[in-house]
């Protein structure tokens, strides 16, 4: 049996079709601004989310670093989640090469930061304190959704304070789709076949990319992986107002991030928006059909997913034993990971039969040790 890698959803490999699509691209010079498969990439997404211009850049880092460099001065200050992939896990760029300053906040359990700790952390227009300038969110976040009408609420309490927003939507259209699938009623499938296959009304691509909007609406700016779910071997995009964009060239190009006949790149990513949008519904299900597959293990706590990944943490006698467990898997042909919580990502190369391969080889290492 092939691989069942469930580290991440990065680690997708592009499609026959996706290569075809890069293999055919026309090409032309990026930091010259003349590549046409590029400049039809930011086009398409800045329109599918309602902004004026977009930049494609290498990664999600380097989208997200531009962004809250474009938005801050050296000495300002943006808010953000302890948690929060652009603070904890990105080397601390910001600081390190924009001179912003952090201010991290706790989560509460559902993902968001409480507004009252949002609005407590902005610091008065005094000399002792950096300029609080920037609100940063994620979502999803650890593959929660975070609620729309929270998202409405902490962006308009920071704008009414005179802060920019920023959202970190590595995985915004998995969002979209949870969100999307919670106003059509609908749970999320248990198997990866179309919701019209299960009798259910289907979730379509136009849904899907309307709510991904409403989301993005809230934000000054957007950063959106295309790596991740969608599929494509590389690349992020970030989408905010022409004036917004025009400095964030300026430090794609300080940064490293300028690349030449990149349409080959851009490609894939078009590619991934026109074809790999709609299926995301399907990695959701298959999330669930693992999570399904867990419940019932002695010591073996499962957090049920909304999106694409489900975390798994192990209480008494089984956290003891835990230690063996992702060497245990490996040896059987899957993969996962376990930094701080064990961690299953579903995606693209995964299937249902990947999925009940993994829940028993899962079962059968807690059943046996």
């Amino acid at each position: 049996m092939k691989t069942v890698d469930l580290r991440s959803d990065t680690v997708t490999q592009p499609t026959a079709a996706m290569r075809a699509a890069m293999a055919a691209a026309p090409v032309g010079d990026d930091v010259f601004g003349d590549d046409p498969s590029i400049n039809s990439l930011q086009d398409k997404l800045a329109a599918m989310l309602g902004f004026e211009a977009a930049l494609f850049v290498p990664t999600g880092t380097q989208s997200n670093l531009c962004g809250l460099m474009a938005h801050c001065q050296r000495g300002d200050e943006y808010i953000v989640g302890q948690m929060a992939h652009t603070y904890r896990w990105e080397g601390g760029g910001a600081a390190v090469l924009g001179s912003i300053q952090p201010q991290p906040l706790e989560h509460q359990a559902d993902g968001t930061l409480a507004l009252a700790d949002i609005e407590a952390a902005i610091k008065p227009d005094d000399a002792h304190f950096a300029k609080t300038r920037l609100l940063t969110l994620e979502n999803t976040f650890g593959g929660k959704l975070l609620p729309l009408d929270y998202v409405q609420a902490a962006t308009d309490l920071a704008k009414s304070h005179g802060l920019s927003r920023h959202l970190d939507g590595a995985r915004l259209f998995n969002a979209a789709v949870a969100q999307a699938t919670q106003l059509a009623g609908n749970n999320v499938p248990n198997l990866p076949q179309s919701l019209t296959d299960q009798g259910q009304a289907a979730i379509t691509y136009e849904a899907i990319v309307k709510e991904a909007c409403r989301i993005a609406q809230c934000f000054d700016s957007v950063s959106v992986c295309l790596s991740k779910g969608l599929g494509a071997p590389i690349g992020s995009i970030l989408c905010g107002s022409a004036d917004f964009i025009a400095r964030a060239h300026r430090i794609r190009k300080m940064v490293g991030g300028g690349m030449r006949q990149a349409g080959i790149l851009a490609a894939a990513g078009s590619h991934a928006l026109d074809h790999h949008v709609a299926r995301l519904a399907d990695d959701h299900g298959l999330a669930r059909r693992l999570a399904d597959g867990l419940q019932g293990l002695p010591g073996v706590v499962v957090e049920p997913p909304q999106t694409n990944i489900v975390f798994v943490d192990l209480v008494d006698g089984a956290k003891a034993r835990g230690a063996g467990l992702i060497p245990h898997l490996k040896s059987h042909g899957v993969l996962a990971t376990g930094l701080y919580r064990l961690r299953f990502v579903t995606h693209l190369d995964v299937d249902a039969a990947g999925i009940d391969h993994a829940v028993s080889v899962i079962r059968a290492y807690f059943e046996h040790h």
